[in-house]
């Protein structure tokens, strides 16, 4: 199977931080260098910097749709698991609400998303991420769910562009890393192949 990560490895850019620096009046950045150091959990950070975005589902869907940028061959990869009995699933730190907003305009239809749980409400978005078992989890998402798949008999082959996808990556049985995560794989002598399009991960797949 291939667990994908989704923001800045199916796009171009973070559509989490698109939104929080187009809606966000607080100093959300601050949350997330504590998060890169290990003083906050993912949950902590995504919750609290959304709580304060108070914009319409309707209203954030509208500005995804204009602004977010898709990666080169995101098609390529899905249709390539699909014809080859690859089970292709999304397991993201970003926020369903968007995740499954872009599958749709791409017309990806069947794709499992396991995101942050997302709620648009007058007091603010509210965040819950929930576990393979259905429990909330607070850190460490990814890898939990990597675990599932690995128990459930699945050879899994990873692909991620981020710090946060450095833990499962090394259980993974084959890694797609750019960015951050390509960096700490090579630091850490952690075998991977490098992507910028997603064509390259179908190569990558190809005799596997």
């Amino acid at each position: 199977m291939v667990q994908s990560d989704f923001d800045g490895t199916l796009t171009q850019e973070d559509v989490s931080f698109q939104i929080l620096d187009a809606f966000a009046d607080h100093d959300w950045r601050r949350l997330l260098e504590e998060y890169k150091a290990g003083k906050r959990s993912v949950l902590s950070f995504t919750r609290e910097s959304f709580i304060e975005i108070k914009e319409t589902e309707k209203t954030v869907l509208e500005f995804v749709e204009k602004n977010a940028r898709i990666r080169d061959g995101v098609k390529d990869l899905v249709d390539y698991c699909s014809q080859n009995d690859f089970r292709f699933v999304i397991v993201s730190n970003g926020l369903d609400l968007y995740i499954k907003f872009i599958l749709e305009m791409l017309g990806l239809k069947g794709i499992p998303v396991f995101a942050a749980r997302t709620h648009c409400k007058l007091e603010g978005m509210e965040i819950s991420y929930v576990g393979p078992e259905g429990n909330e989890i607070s850190d460490g998402f990814k890898t939990a769910y990597i675990r599932s798949f690995l128990n459930q008999g699945y050879q899994v082959a990873y692909i991620g562009d981020g710090i946060s996808d450095f833990p499962p990556v090394k259980l993974a049985d084959r890694v797609f890393a750019r960015s951050a995560l390509l960096e700490s794989c090579q630091k850490s002598n952690l075998g991977c192949m490098p992507f910028d399009s997603l064509k390259d991960v179908v190569s990558g797949l190809e005799g596997w």
